[in-house]
């Protein structure tokens, strides 16, 4: 059986849930929960999405063995829902705040809004969640669906000196490198949920949970994430 990348599980998703049919119906009338993480740079969040995705398609009951994992992905997906152009691809990727030049190309019409794209990544967050059984990373998922039921929101922190050696093994950097990459995601992300939510990154009351990573190894964090979700909501679950 061929072994599926992340990719390639998240456009099945996307195509399955597209169906117009009874599962679909199903679906839409009773979704299946919601789980966003937001992390730390340098954490290494895709392998504990991976983890979480076969537990949960390993445990769900029947129609409800579609987990997938939205991070880069999400992107691809806002770009479809919206016919975007592949060149806006770098203005939903990039959370640093907008220089001087960017507000008169806006203004221009040279490039998008970045309210604009913002309201549209979260229609597709919507659209997603109206299915469930999605894991969003990042993107500010958590308060977009902070009144959402079905929805569990986790934050993974660890040490710097932790995440700068976990970014070195990872993506193959020179230690100067994943600091300098860790400092500079780190700052962005915090940049983006203060410039368009008006949050603070690390208000732990902005999740249910927050887990230190560095004081367990990725399998145990997925088991830890995985029991809080199937606790919470046992009915989609064997």
């Amino acid at each position: 059986m061929k072994n599926l990348t992340s990719y390639e599980k998240a456009l099945s998703y996307i195509k399955q849930n597209s169906l117009q049919d009874q599962i679909r119906i199903k679906r839409k009338e009773n979704p299946g929960p919601v789980l966003t993480i937001s992390r730390e740079t340098g954490i290494g969040a895709a392998i504990i999405c991976e983890m979480l995705v076969n537990i949960f398609n390993q445990n769900a009951i029947d129609y409800y063995n579609d987990w997938t994992y939205f991070d880069k992905e999400l992107i691809n997906k806002v770009i479809e829902d919206h016919q975007l152009p592949e060149h806006f691809k770098k203005y939903l990727i990039d959370e640093s705040p907008a220089k001087i030049d960017s507000w008169f190309g806006e203004i221009l019409g040279i490039t998008p809004s970045k309210l604009t794209l913002l309201n549209k990544t979260k229609k597709t967050i919507y659209h997603l969640a109206e299915f469930g059984n999605v894991i969003l990373v990042g993107r500010g998922a958590n308060i977009i669906l902070a009144n959402h039921s079905k929805s569990f929101h986790i934050r993974l922190v660890a040490s710097l000196n932790y995440r700068i050696e976990n970014a070195m093994k990872l993506y193959h950097l020179s230690k100067k490198e994943a600091t300098d990459f860790i400092m500079n995601e780190d700052e962005a992300r915090r940049n983006y949920i203060l410039k368009y939510f008006h949050k603070d990154i690390n208000d732990n009351l902005l999740y249910h949970v927050t887990i230190n990573a560095e004081y367990f190894e990725p399998d145990e964090v997925a088991k830890m994430i995985s029991n809080c979700i199937m606790r919470k909501f046992p009915q989609f679950f064997k």
